[in-house]
């Protein structure tokens, strides 16, 4: 298979939202496909009817669709499949490398016990491996797999290397159940090999699994994948990522803001690295990304590194681009999309805006003055900042500007030819103008705010903080 062209998939469960760790295992199928010129499959492991759900798998449909990991072909789903791995269940049974096994739950229970009383191995045996077949009662059985019991199973690995399972610790799987339905471990091969799937990605927690599923390739005499067993994420205390380590859904994240190229970004470097590159683009990643950068040892989510990835992925946008996707994150969270006002002062406004945002969140809060209406709303801070000895500055500061050239060293200029008779601090203007312009505290700096903003509305919001004064 090492000439073949590199296929590879992506295959959850859908019994809830796209997980962090599965988005990141759809991103590194993605970049290993794509960067090779190869295809990306999905595959619906939609087996388990009780826990699958229609909203799961739109859920993981479009976190996929936001996170730009498109894949190739239809998707597939397991659970249609299942004629099909019963199929091959049968013709193992055919050939000999699967059995009936008639043995109740009562009985394996029974041998179970006697094992642990006395003190040796648990793994079941069935007493129907070699069993005539005159012997074969009347009765509900499950196919099983006939697995070697002596020697070795090994696995090589692209990230854990060579990994060797013995085979007694490995019992005789059930590939079919005693309805006729196909379990997990084989629909995953059959589907796999269906597929043509030359490369399998996937969490380390399937290492075990690997060596299982194995033995299903051998007795069909089908092609082993490339198997990369990749580290799991962990929490910043070094355990499991879950729910007590914050949001655990992709949409989670894109409701807090994040650009899809910052988290793709960080995604990309939990458990792989490029030397010491931390921020990257799409098509570095894609021309960089491969198994031999990536790392044994669990990845720790750490939401400061997401955050200053983030926000260098902010900064280097084009204007245009962060717009669009201002405007995708304003939609995906419900909230009012802008007006073509809005839209300008916006637009007019990155350069103010995108150097010193962490997510689209922060930088919509810095951008409240370009996009708030007269007469603005001040929070409790900025209201703060306009006492009566405030806007009594800002009144005499109003006529100087109504004069002054609307240039940012003029208007420079028009502040300290105010402040300098006055011995005033620039900081004892620069609150009430922040408060007057954006009714908020935390701002652009205040020469940006009036030139994003222009003299006539600049004029107007300072007209509209002095007349309340006066009231």
């Amino acid at each position: 298979m090492a000439d073949a062209p590199v296929v590879t998939r992506f295959a959850p469960s859908p019994t809830g939202f796209l997980h962090i760790g599965g988005a990141r295992t759809a991103l590194f199928n993605w970049l290993y496909a794509r960067g090779r010129g190869g295809k990306f499959l999905l595959r619906i492991e939609d087996t388990d009817r009780a826990r699958s759900t229609p909203e799961a798998t739109a859920a993981i449909i479009e976190g996929m669709r936001w996170l730009k990991l498109d894949h190739d072909g239809e998707i597939i789903s397991q659970f249609e499949r299942a004629p099909r791995h019963a199929e091959v269940a049968l013709e193992m049974l055919a050939n000999g490398h699967a059995y009936r096994c008639y043995s109740t739950q009562e009985e394996i229970q029974a041998f179970r016990d006697a094992a642990r009383a006395e003190g040796r191995s648990t793994l079941f045996q069935s007493p129907w491996r070699d069993a005539d077949p005159a012997t074969w009662p009347d009765a509900p059985y499950v196919v099983r797999l006939k697995a070697p019991r002596e020697g070795q199973t090994v696995i090589e690995d692209e990230v854990q290397g060579t990994v060797t399972f013995r085979n007694d610790q490995l019992d005789d799987m059930v590939l079919l159940r005693s309805d006729g339905t196909p379990t997990y471990m084989l629909a995953v091969v059959v589907d796999d090999h269906d597929m043509g799937v030359t490369h399998v990605i996937r969490g380390d927690d399937h290492l075990a699994n690997a060596a299982r599923q194995g033995q299903i390739y051998a007795a069909m005499g089908w092609d082993l994948p490339v198997w990369a067993h990749i580290p799991l994420i962990h929490g910043p205390d070094g355990k499991k990522l879950s729910k007590r380590h914050g949001a655990l859904g992709v949409e989670e994240y894109r409701a807090m803001g994040y650009p899809v190229e910052g988290l793709r970004n960080y995604l990309t470097r939990l458990g792989w690295s490029h030397g010491d590159d931390e921020v990257f683009t799409t098509a570095q990643a894609l021309d960089w990304f491969g198994f031999d950068g990536m790392n044994k040892a669990p990845a720790r989510f750490d939401f400061k590194k997401l955050e200053n990835v983030s926000g260098q992925h902010i900064a280097m946008m084009e204007d245009a681009a962060l717009l669009e996707e201002i405007e995708a994150f304003l939609s995906a969270t419900a909230q009012p999309e802008l007006s073509q006002t809005q839209r300008n002062l916006l637009s007019s406004a990155m350069y103010c805006l995108k150097d010193r945002a962490k997510t689209l969140t922060d930088l919509l809060e810095k951008a409240h003055f370009a996009l708030a209406s007269r007469p603005l709303a001040a929070d409790d801070k900025a209201a703060k900042a306009l006492d009566a000895v405030s806007i009594g500055i800002l009144a005499e500061l109003t006529p100087q500007l109504q004069s002054a050239s609307w240039t940012r060293n003029d208007l420079e200029a028009a502040i300290a030819d105010f402040m300098d008779p006055r011995e005033l601090k620039f900081g004892k203007l620069a609150g009430p103008l922040r408060a007057a312009l954006a009714g908020r505290t935390v701002t652009p700096s205040v020469y940006d705010m009036m030139l994003v903003l222009g003299r006539e509305e600049t004029l107007a919001r300072l007209g509209d903080v002095l007349s309340t004064g006066r009231d």
